[in-house]
């Protein structure tokens, strides 16, 4: 292994779920860990077996990932209990993931104050637990919590617990920096130190982000030894939140001069992988975070902008277009291309750099996310809006008109029921057509009745189901007036999921946008020929 070689532990589905606010569905997680995927990480923490219904179903059917690992969290065994005979790591084992990151106390104070037990009762923990998780899978990480504070605490109690883990067999020893108060200085030394008694190539950090210092000091720790960086997309998790690894990657990679696992190539993929989390958390991203954010690589008039034309350099660290970013003049965007171009080599749209089609793509691009549309969290709908703009979506059906009509009242048995119903009239190969569907809510029965229609004609959509629904409010100040943004996630019997996008100051028509992008995609990617007359 080079000595320059960092490996990425992303703990977003699991550190992040713990974020104020976020609520990750099992759809959530599949999506994001795919991304991960894409992106190169190495290892993708899917969360704690055993610890919610979420995390269970994960690994119940984790996603087939091509280059990541998956990795499963949990504690170290009970103090009087047996690690054979410990429900948490028979937990852990039953996820059926092939790699473990177990948990321990490495603070004196906190093993006695805490858990109420003895230091050698911890330490007995900590070498059992990892002993035989490695007789059971193929790779364990001991997570060293709150080793920061042990070690200013007894330096040689907490280097004992990581000792005995490695002793034990465990592949990385993870400094965690539990509460977020370490300073980079610090990092710095006590990784150091460490690094005198544990090897680079089994050495990681994690640190939180409670004085703001999460970043610097996982920059800090490699620069001191460690060869493992634990953190967090868009630095998501508790109070403060975690290390950014949409930070930390670009600066190792650009700045520091590090191997990881994140080609170039991947990197430009960045801005897209950040964002895309955003949307699936249905919220704005920070349009001032660094390297990814809309306003990183901004500038508003005046000689910033002279200099700027000139020479970049002047004012921008990197070129943006290598994390998939693009420089913004405030007064003409000057960017896009190359960001389009990377999307359709991810979708499979072969075209040359230099066809005029591509620049006409960005600006409909442009257009249309002026008006409300985010195609980061919708690869679909993005798909579909190139494809038709280089002229390659047949015309399946040809919607006239809905109506949907919304009733809230008593039922003969006394109980208040609100029931929804929609009538469609579409053209299907110059045909007419009409249905009338009763559904669950106003965007079911919708889509109840175009299936009506469709599904008869188009049996590719016998197994098309939505999976997720998100709305959000583009225009707060309107009130109920305000234009909204829907995106819906749907899936089929073969495992695919795809997500798309509508927006309407209607939120019945953009929930009908995004879901009629959902039916034309299935369709499309089927192979579904459109009936003619």
């Amino acid at each position: 292994m080079s000595d320059k070689r960092i490996y990425l532990y992303d703990t977003t589905l699991r550190d992040g779920a713990q974020t104020q606010g976020v609520d990750f569905g099992t759809a959530d997680k599949v999506a994001i860990a795919e991304a991960l995927d894409g992106l190169g990480i190495d290892y993708i923490e899917g969360g704690w077996p055993g610890a919610n219904p979420t995390d269970d179903a994960f690994f119940a059917a984790p996603p087939k990932l091509q280059r990541a690992r998956i990795t499963a969290f949990g504690m170290t065994r009970r103090a009087g209990r047996s690690a054979e005979n410990d429900p948490g790591l028979n937990a852990l084992f039953a996820s059926g993931a092939r790699v473990l990151c177990m948990v321990g106390k490495t603070w004196d104070f906190n093993v006695e104050t805490a858990l109420g037990i003895g230091l050698e009762e911890n330490l007995a923990m900590i070498r059992d637990s990892v002993r035989h998780a490695c007789t059971r899978v193929d790779e364990v990480m001991f997570d060293a919590e709150h080793f920061f504070d042990g070690y200013k605490s007894d330096p040689e109690y907490a280097l004992s617990c990581v000792d005995g883990a490695l002793q034990a067999g465990a592949r990385w020893v993870v400094l965690c920096d539990t509460n977020g108060g370490t300073l980079p200085h610090e990092a710095a030394d006590i990784v150091g130190a460490v690094n005198n008694h544990v090897p680079s190539a089994k050495l990681g950090v994690h640190f939180h982000d409670d004085t703001g210092n999460a970043v610097a000091n996982s920059l800090a720790a490699v620069r001191a030894g460690a060869r493992q960086v634990q953190g967090t997309l868009n630095g998501l998790g508790e109070r403060c939140g975690n290390a950014n690894l949409i930070s930390v990657i670009p600066t190792l990679a650009l700045k520091m001069g590090y191997e990881t696992s994140v080609s170039a190539n991947d990197l430009t993929q960045l801005a897209h992988v950040s964002h895309l989390v955003d949307e699936r958390l249905n919220r704005a991203p920070d349009r001032h975070a660094p390297y990814v954010g809309e306003s990183a690589f901004a500038h508003k008039g005046g000689l910033h902008v002279s200099a700027v034309e000139k020479d970049p350099r002047c004012y921008e660290h990197i070129e943006p277009e290598l994390v998939g970013n693009h420089r913004h003049i405030v007064v003409s965007d000057q960017s896009g291309r190359s960001n389009i171009l990377a999307r359709f080599r991810e979708v499979g749209i072969d075209v040359d750099a230099d066809d005029p089609m591509v620049a006409q793509l960005v600006e409909a691009v442009k257009d249309r996310e002026f008006d409300g549309y985010a195609y980061d969290g919708a690869e679909a709908s993005f798909e579909l809006l190139a494809r038709r703009v280089l002229g390659g979506i047949p015309e399946y059906f040809d919607l006239k008109s809905f109506r949907v009509i919304d009733e809230r009242r008593w039922n003969a048995r006394g109980e208040l029921v609100t029931l929804s119903e929609a009538t469609v009239k579409l053209e299907v190969g110059g045909n007419p057509h009409m249905a009338v569907a009763e559904g669950n809510g106003p965007v079911n029965a919708l889509d109840q009745g175009l299936r009506k229609v469709l599904t008869p004609v188009y049996p590719q959509l016998e197994d098309l189901r939505l999976v997720d629904f998100k709305v959000r409010i583009l225009t707060p100040n309107d009130g109920t007036r305000a234009v909204t943004r829907v995106m819906i996630e749907s899936a089929d019997a073969h495992g695919e999921r795809w997500s798309t996008v509508g927006v309407s100051t209607n939120v019945i028509d953009a929930s009908f946008n995004a879901l009629n992008d959902s039916i034309v995609y299935k369709l499309q990617r089927d192979g579904a020929e459109a009936i003619t007359r």
